[in-house]
């Protein structure tokens, strides 16, 4: 698409942000599915060729010939089989039928000698071709293009805990002044949770199912033709031979769970994300995170000054999008009226779409990951600060030594209350303590009270 064309484009996907969606075009465009269905016929038609009961016959130059249409798919290929549905060609008539073209396509790029015409989509229905070429596109999409920025996000993330592993900093519970933590444990935390996350997108895409049971699931067609052929040990060898599980009970339509427990995956991805970039763009907020000024970048059309976390939001708005599409998704395409209804085939056409918001936001976040730099002198001016903050220590440390009230005595000083350092020295000083604990509580400080969270960096896989 040229830049003229994008400012045309009805969804930014394909428009302002085609430039970040690309790498998806090969496994979510509609040439792609073209190319994947020529790949499930073709390969369909050789399988068929070495069942003993059938008297098909392919050489070895002819399978050459036959795996050459969708190894070489080019654009001429797709708008062929574009022309064969609208308009017909070649003696073939309009098929107003998408799939029905790429069969056609399959018989006019035979050579003029074969005897395979008879034999392409044998015995099948438009799903059987359908539900695996789109496993077959989620599956690459998710493996070549998406798993690898979220393992780059995650990989970012784990560099970040390990560079600032020992930096105090002031935690927020409920928003307010909490137990001292360190970034880099904080970053911990998002990047084991990505991990996990990822580990669930891959069993998921791993799990992808595939279908091959005839226009009801019975393999009627094909029984009726052959019934001394095992077909269902057919369509289970066929179906794993491309790289899917074979799914055996199903109506006409592959029942979806796997591609909903996928879409599932994905969404607990982008909830680590989410929660990501609201923690950072906080964090910039609250100039503990500084940012990076990109060269002739505005950040605000009247403030000059302004360096906005905007990589942050487009993730968020991205994901949220996402997620979104990917709940309507799970939830619309497990479900069929009957044995088929068509309304699922224009919806899964919208899996490229949730995919683009969420490589969109991927790169995103990816993108504002290296433009922050930790801003330590804000950090440490927060945290001495708030001296209050040590008052969970010396709490817990009277209990130890006994004291009932000690909760009580803390509270007295603290809450709601400016307090120093001095005035937790006086409290101290009146403690019927050893004086060894008496010198414990007077070495507390809010930076050095981050427990040890320096170590628990070293929990990352």
């Amino acid at each position: 698409m040229t830049d003229t064309d994008a400012l045309y484009a009805v969804s930014p996907l394909d428009g302002r942000y085609s430039g970040r969606t690309a790498p998806l075009s090969p496994y979510a465009s509609e040439a792609a599915l073209m190319r994947a269905r020529v790949r499930v016929e073709v390969e369909y038609l050789i399988a068929l060729a070495d069942l003993e009961a059938t008297p098909l016959e392919l050489d070895l130059e002819e399978r050459e010939h036959l795996r050459g249409l969708y190894k070489h798919f080019a654009e001429e290929d797709a708008r062929l089989i574009k022309t064969l549905e609208t308009e017909g060609h070649a003696g073939f008539e309009a098929t107003n039928h998408d799939v029905k073209a790429v069969e056609y396509f399959v018989r006019h790029r035979l050579p003029e000698d074969s005897d395979a015409s008879a034999w392409i989509h044998f015995g099948l229905t438009s799903e059987d071709v359908n539900n695996l070429s789109h496993r077959l596109l989620v599956r690459d999409a998710v493996s070549e293009v998406l798993l690898p920025e979220l393992y780059e996000v995650r990989d970012a993330l784990a560099g970040m805990a390990r560079d600032y592993r020992d930096l105090p900093m002031l935690a927020r519970t409920h928003g307010q002044p909490a137990t001292p933590t360190t970034f880099g444990k904080e970053m911990a935390v998002y990047a084991a949770r990505l991990g996990r996350a990822t580990g669930r997108i891959h069993a998921a895409a791993d799990d992808l199912r595939g279908k091959l049971g005839g226009a009801s699931g019975t393999y009627a067609a094909h029984h009726a033709a052959y019934p001394d052929v095992d077909w269902r040990s057919f369509a289970e060898e066929f179906v794993t031979g491309l790289g899917l599980e074979f799914e055996p009970l199903t109506t006409q339509v592959n029942p979806c769970d796997d591609l909903a427990a996928l879409f599932d995956a994905f969404r607990g991805a982008n909830n680590v994300l989410l929660d990501l970039d609201l923690d950072m763009w906080l964090y910039v907020s609250d100039r503990y995170l500084g940012q990076e000024a990109v060269e002739g970048e505005t950040g605000s059309s009247t403030m000059p000054h302004k360096v906005n976390p905007i990589d942050f939001e487009n993730s968020e708005g991205n994901l949220s999008k996402a997620n979104s599409d990917l709940e309507f998704l799970a939830d619309y395409v497990t479900t069929s009226r009957l044995q088929r209804d068509l309304s699922d085939s224009t919806v899964k056409r919208n899996i490229g779409g949730a995919f683009a918001h969420c490589l969109i936001g991927y790169t995103k976040t990816a993108a504002g990951l290296e433009k922050v730099v930790p801003n330590e002198n804000v950090m440490r001016e927060d945290l001495e600060s708030t001296p209050e903050i040590i008052g969970e220590a010396v709490q817990t440390i009277l209990r130890r030594e006994g004291q009932e009230d000690a909760y009580e005595q803390v509270k007295d000083l603290t809450r709601g209350k400016e307090v120093t350092l001095e005035d937790f020295r006086d409290l101290f000083d009146d403690l019927e303590v050893e004086e060894s604990v008496r010198e414990e509580l007077r070495e507390l400080t809010p930076a050095g009270y981050t427990g040890v969270g320096d170590e628990l960096v070293g929990d990352l896989e």
